[in-house]
This record gives structure tokens, sequence and C-alpha cells, in this order.
């Protein structure tokens, strides 16, 4: 059974630390089959590209903060990842460039730990949810720097991102590889996750197609 963090733990900033990495290689097919738009690059509201919303986000938690993006792409992806590396270190994200990224979550989230191996723990955000509340981050990474834990943020009993992990769980986390991202590593531990409810609907709310992202816009605008 996962525990739940202290009801005061949401005011707390102790996350020394704490790297935040942003997971910003995915195809985003879902959202345009043709390749020629990116989902990352895409406007939100207030016209902020969605993966420099949710790295500007992450940045108000994390004082380092590594985004993980391929190594290699065709045309005219490629474009849109020299985009993306230009705003997100531009925003103060560090570029890690995953060369197997195409292979899965597993493989991206395995390279921005290995690039930070000295750190007390990572907290994982994905780049297409950038409606996750600045509060929320800092909870979710506090709760998980004080525990030298396993964190994840719990809305309306659901569990959401991002998820944080201590350095205890560095090598499992360095050994991940497929598209299961680190599914295996919370089932085999269940029982060390610390929930920290929020009230936050942007921990569920990604953006896969353009569908979403007009929800999202009429949702949190």
């Amino acid at each position: 059974m996962s525990e739940r963090a202290p009801a005061g733990i949401s005011g707390l900033s102790g996350t020394a630390g704490i790297v935040g990495l942003l997971l910003a290689a995915g195809k985003g097919s879902r959202f345009d089959a043709s390749g020629r738009e990116s989902k990352l690059l895409a406007p939100l509201a207030d016209g902020t590209p969605v993966a420099l919303a949710s790295a500007r986000r992450l940045l108000e938690c994390c004082p380092r903060v590594l985004a993980v993006l391929p190594q290699h792409a065709a045309p005219p992806r490629d474009q849109h990842i020299a985009r993306l590396v230009g705003l997100l270190a531009e925003a103060g994200c560090e570029i890690v460039f995953c060369a197997d990224s195409d292979a899965g979550l597993g493989h991206s989230l395995a390279a921005g730990v290995r690039a930070a191996p000295d750190a007390g723990g990572w907290l994982v955000a994905l780049a297409d949810m950038p409606a996750i509340k600045a509060s929320t981050l800092r909870a979710v990474s506090a709760a998980c720097a004080q525990a030298h834990s396993i964190a994840a943020p719990v809305y309306q009993g659901g569990r959401g991102h991002p998820v944080a992990f201590g350095s205890a769980y560095y090598a499992q986390l360095a050994a991940l590889h497929g598209d299961n991202g680190a599914r295996g590593i919370l089932r085999g531990h269940a029982s060390a996750v610390i929930e920290v409810p929020c009230d936050d609907a942007g921990i569920v709310r990604d953006i896969d197609t353009p569908e979403d992202l007009a929800n999202l816009a009429g949702e949190f605008s």
C-alpha cells in the first residue's frame, strides 16, 4: 500500500539536490501522422510552445533541469528538434541527446538519469503536460527529497505526473529500456510510493492530439 504525504507538505520547498528531467523525445505521431507539425512546438493559448511552458514550470521548482531529446531524426523532425534545443537551452535547460529514444520512453528516462548520476533524486516530467502547477511540482519534489523515496501526485483518486525518484533508484532507472518507462519500478516498489494529494487536473492532462490541445486551452484558460 502506498503512503500518503503529510498534510502540510505542499507548502514545503525542500527540493535541494533533486534534478528535473523533461522528457521531450517522443515522435508525437498521434498529433500529426505526417510529421510536419510538432506537438511540442504547438502554441498554447498565450502563444507559448507546449514544451517551453512545461520547461518553465519545471525550472521554477528545480534549479537544474535536463531536457532529453532525440539525437538523430529525419526531416522535418530534425528541424523541430533543432528548434526545441534552442528554446529549451535558452530557457535554462541542459540538453541531453538520446541516441535510441525512438525505441521507447525507458531509453530517454535512462539517458536523463545517467546524465545526472550524483543527483539527490530526479523529478521526471513529460514535455507534453504543460498544465501542471508549479506548486504540484514542488510538493512532489519535496516529498521525494524528505523521504528519499518515490513520490507521485494524486488528483481525484488517480495518479499522474510528474513522478520523483530518490537516488537509491539510480541503478534501476539507468537500466530502463523499452516503452514502459518506470512502470516496473513503481510496481516493484509500490509500498515505497508516497502519494501527494493535489487539486491539479494538469497532472492527468497530456497533449497527444490537436483535440487535446484545444481542450486544454478551454480547461486551463
